[in-house]
């Protein structure tokens, strides 16, 4: 089965431009029948509000669908205009992914902002760096991308693809299945970088539900694991950023890569014609 069969559109649309601390793909709703029109922003922002990023092919490392055992980059179908929105529908049932990774972009912060920046994600390493070279006092330089997710449900059919290890250098990866867990119950979450697990790692959830938003805290076991219970209704955001230093460049000190993934509960079902 190709990808080509089972999509119907993918395009970007215009929006405006933001740097923002969080960074997530929000689908309209994530409970889609089979043919309908699935609709993923690109939102930057915090506890589920945010704008619309500006995004362009220049600024796309990697954009990629994933569907049972297919996947497919979409990079090549994508124009140079700026935009914030993909755009697809899935003519078979099953469980889907979409991953994104940015290229790098660079930012600049006085002293007093990018300590408190370090400091609210728990990037304890570059702080003590900083101590230890005397630089607490210095500008903060660094180069930053995104590498997200977001996992959907087509029809009733579920399939594992929402476990899969992809090519996104912070990866996470959720180890039970969104659409099947039950209320209440322990989701797992696996966080890795490089393909090795993120131990020690602070990480944030974000559960929107009635447009009251949940924010936790939790730090990642020695195999870069958290676990916490799942509310199945309303949105759900898991985020972590990982900072390393980079020496010798004359730009900037440290290279983050900022990593989200969303499901929801938001959306229904609706019996479908077989035989299209």
């Amino acid at each position: 089965m190709s990808l080509r069969s089972l999509l119907l559109t993918f395009c970007f649309l215009t929006a405006l431009s933001l740097f923002a601390h969080e960074f997530w793909l929000e689908p309209q709703q994530y409970i889609f029948s089979r043919g309908q029109e699935i609709n993923i922003r690109f939102k930057a922002g915090e506890r589920f509000e945010g704008e619309n990023w500006t995004g362009s092919k220049e600024k796309i490392n990697n954009l990629q669908f994933y569907y049972a055992d297919v996947s497919d980059n979409l990079n090549d179908g994508l124009n140079n205009a700026p935009g914030d929105s993909l755009q697809f529908s899935l003519f078979e049932e099953g469980t889907a992914m979409v991953t994104f990774n940015s290229t790098n972009s660079f930012i600049e912060l006085d002293a007093q902002k990018f300590n408190d920046y370090l400091q609210e994600d728990g990037l304890t390493k570059a702080i003590d760096y900083r101590k230890e070279q005397n630089e607490i006092d210095s500008t903060g330089r660094e180069y930053y991308q995104r590498s997200v997710k977001t996992i959907v449900q087509v029809g009733t059919k579920k399939t594992e693809v929402y476990k899969k290890q992809t090519s996104l250098p912070l990866d996470i990866i959720p180890l039970s299945h969104p659409y099947t867990i039950g209320n209440n119950q322990l989701m797992k979450v696996k966080f890795l970088f490089n393909g090795e697990p993120l131990a020690n790692k602070k990480i944030k959830t974000w559960h929107k539900l009635l447009n009251q938003v949940t924010d936790s805290t939790f730090m990642s076991d020695e195999k870069g694991e958290i676990s916490f219970p799942v509310e199945t209704s309303g949105e759900w955001i898991v985020s972590c950023v990982h900072m390393i230093h980079i020496p010798n460049d004359a730009k900037a000190q440290w290279q983050s890569y900022w990593g989200s993934v969303t499901w929801g509960y938001t959306g229904r079902v609706v019996q479908s014609d077989k035989s299209r």
